[in-house]
């Protein structure tokens, strides 16, 4: 049995709300102790503890990792897009829109 007992914050986010549970952990606890310890994946079910991408305090981590006093398990949802691919296609768009604002003042000029 541990010494001390911790506390830690367990924090998921959907686009429409914020959960965020306090649980008590005892002193050398996981990641994945504070979540499974948090009753989280009860609230949302569709969670799957061994797929789940997890951080402390918007720095990516492992499940493995051991917390600490006040630490804030985060819990990250899947990307929609991916940012390289939207990033790319953005630079895209403005390379048109730059492309076809040059041509028209081309045009202009020629008149």
């Amino acid at each position: 049995m541990a010494d001390k007992t911790l506390v830690v914050e367990v924090v998921y986010a959907l686009s429409n709300e914020q959960t965020l549970l306090s649980v008590n952990v005892d002193e050398g606890a996981t990641v994945r102790d504070a979540i499974l310890q948090s009753a989280i994946l009860q609230e949302y079910p569709e969670l799957d503890i061994e797929s789940l991408s997890v951080g402390l305090f918007g720095k990516a981590t492992k499940m493995t990792q051991i917390v600490r006093e006040k630490d804030r398990v985060e819990i990250y949802r899947p990307l929609i897009a991916d940012p390289k691919e939207v990033r790319k296609r953005k630079a895209a768009e403005g390379k048109k829109l730059k492309k076809g604002g040059a041509e028209a003042q081309e045009n202009k000029a020629k008149k």
